[in-house]
């Protein structure tokens, strides 16, 4: 391993610090263990040749969407190099501890010990505020993951040199992104750590938690949207012709589509890997019959059924192989066997209601369905439930026929609302830092659908853009519903229409919103300039 004190380039070690919080989407990936979190952060760091100097990330044992001060929660920090925890209690006693760690650390930035920073889901307006405002005097650089944080963060200044939403990531990854960042901006060569061994001790060791607690239906959705962009692609190229063929395709793809829900399920709640992971599958293919909602329950319950056995079986003494043979066969066999024969009409019965449920809706009113889904969509983000209900309501239906009425709409009132805001705060921004903040935001819209927590600072900034956004997004959403439009998000701007089944109708949805969100934020920040200009003269 890399000796932390290095010197690259000629120049001393960089100093790197971690700000953070479990978080709401960052919980359901890695954020729950934030040992394993921070290991990951320090290993690609020493990779770089960089020293990870300080840790204030607060865990607390629930997502933090809506969460209570009453709920318990740990702060940890690294004494002696290693992470550990240094306060526990609940959240509120535990988030003064933070505060008065991140004055130090604030501290610390100001007397040129830290020279950079990552933040994880960070609280740039309370918890971190200190460090955050050090960080901005400074200019030092950051990289972080979590949309709205990090959003915040750039708002006050920070120098954000590589940032991203959490959707789709893991701890590895994000380490990798971060220290990229922070490499690519000092000029170090980094070369990525991947990899490693599990080692039966740390396999019983993750699975003694309560398997129960890792259930969550959001990271499993979220880990399986590389098959449904699969799946949207493929159904995509079918179309063009010369590929008519690909029409078979599609059908194997969305038949399996609950086998990978089921895979994705067993690995995370189980925490062993890959038994797990083969456990997931054959649960997946026995319980396909079921549709994609026989596949989460089939593989949520493979998932509870291997965390006990692997404990039963290695207090039996069971050889290490064996009992990793035992968990995966009998974990796979049970919940597959029991979805096969009782419970596949009832889960496939429920798929076809909340389909059914949308094109009812979609029937009585068109107009008003897509405008309230629209509007809707900026709450359920900003509030945390987009994850938890319209990103499995998106892959529900996809599942059920390979594209979704909420998949559009995602696309639609989300990404193109986002890409009108940032676009006019490149054409016409409010001051000189702007233009480059908005300008990285649309980029990432446009080229590669999400992110759209870019638009954040200005919508934060002032109301009346953030209405623009909701009033885009609901005219948008109507035109979907005129329209009858079905799609997805998570794909390029330029690729929606043809994942649609209306491309047209896409198109003028997409620009709908788009141009809307465009005039109005304009109009929003020219008279809100001028207004500073009759003030100051």
């Amino acid at each position: 391993m890399n000796d932390e004190r290095v010197v690259q380039r000629g120049t001393a070690t960089k100093s790197v610090a971690v700000l953070g919080s479990s978080g709401g989407n960052l919980r359901s990936h890695g954020g729950n263990d934030p040992q394993k979190l921070i290991a990951d952060v320090r290993r690609q760091l020493g990779a770089a040749g960089m020293s990870l100097t300080e840790v204030q990330f607060v865990s607390a044992h629930t997502s933090m969407d809506g969460v209570s001060d009453s709920v318990p929660a740990e702060l940890w920090s690294l004494v002696e190099g290693e992470p550990v925890v240094v306060t526990s209690g609940p959240l509120a006693e535990v988030n003064n501890a933070a505060r008065k760690a991140d004055q130090e650390i604030a501290r610390r930035i100001r007397a040129g010990e830290i020279d950079g920073l990552i933040l994880m889901s960070a609280d740039p307006t309370d918890t971190n505020s200190d460090a955050v405002a050090a960080a901005a005097e400074r200019r030092i650089p950051a990289a972080g993951t979590g949309g709205t944080s990090v959003a915040r963060a750039q708002q006050l200044g920070v120098n954000m040199v590589a940032s991203s939403g959490t959707t789709g990531t893991t701890s590895t990854t994000r380490a990798v992104a971060y220290v990229s960042g922070l490499a690519r901006h000092w000029g170090i060569k980094y070369k990525p750590v991947l990899g490693g061994s599990n080692s039966n001790s740390s396999r019983e060791e993750a699975a003694g938690e309560m398997a129960w607690r890792r259930i969550s239906i959001r990271g499993i959705m979220v880990g399986s949207i590389p098959a449904f962009i699969a799946l949207a692609l493929v159904l995509a190229a079918s179309k063009i012709p010369g590929l008519y063929g690909l029409t078979e395709v599609f059908d194997v793809l969305i038949a399996g589509l609950p086998i990978v829900v089921a895979a994705v399920a067993a690995r995370e709640i189980s925490a062993l890997n890959e038994v797990g992971l083969v456990a997931g599958a054959v649960t997946g293919v026995l319980a396909a019959k079921g549709g994609l909602l026989g596949g989460l329950v089939a593989g949520i319950l493979a998932g509870l059924i291997a965390a006990w056995l692997i404990r039963w079986t290695l207090s039996h003494r069971f050889p290490a192989t064996t009992a990793n043979i035992v968990t995966g066969a009998l974990s796979a066999l049970l919940p597959g066997l029991l979805v096969y024969y009782l419970l596949a009409p009832v889960t496939s019965w429920l798929g076809d209601g909340v389909k059914t449920g949308i094109e009812t809706a979609l029937e009585f009113s068109p107009i008003l369905a897509g405008a309230l889904a629209g509007a809707a969509m900026w709450f359920a983000i900003i509030g945390g439930v987009y994850h938890s209900v319209i990103l499995p309501l998106v892959l529900l239906e996809m599942g059920e026929k390979g594209h979704s009425f909420f998949g559009a709409i995602d696309m639609v009132a989300l990404v193109m609302v986002s890409l009108g805001i940032t676009l006019a705060n490149v054409v016409k921004p409010r001051t000189s830092g702007e233009r480059a903040l908005a300008g990285a935001g649309a980029t990432v819209n446009f080229f590669f659908g999400t992110f759209v927590e870019a638009s954040y600072p200005f919508m934060f900034g002032d109301k009346r853009v953030f209405a623009a956004a909701v009033g885009a997004a609901a005219a948008g959403g109507a035109v979907v519903g005129i329209a009858g439009v079905e799609a997805t998000a998570y794909l390029p701007a330029v690729m929606a229409p043809f994942i649609a089944t209306n491309a047209a109708g896409m198109v003028v949805s997409m620009l709908t919103s788009l141009v809307l969100a465009f005039v109005l934020t304009y109009l929003i920040n020219i008279y809100a300039m001028r207004k500073i200009s009759l003030t100051t003269v």
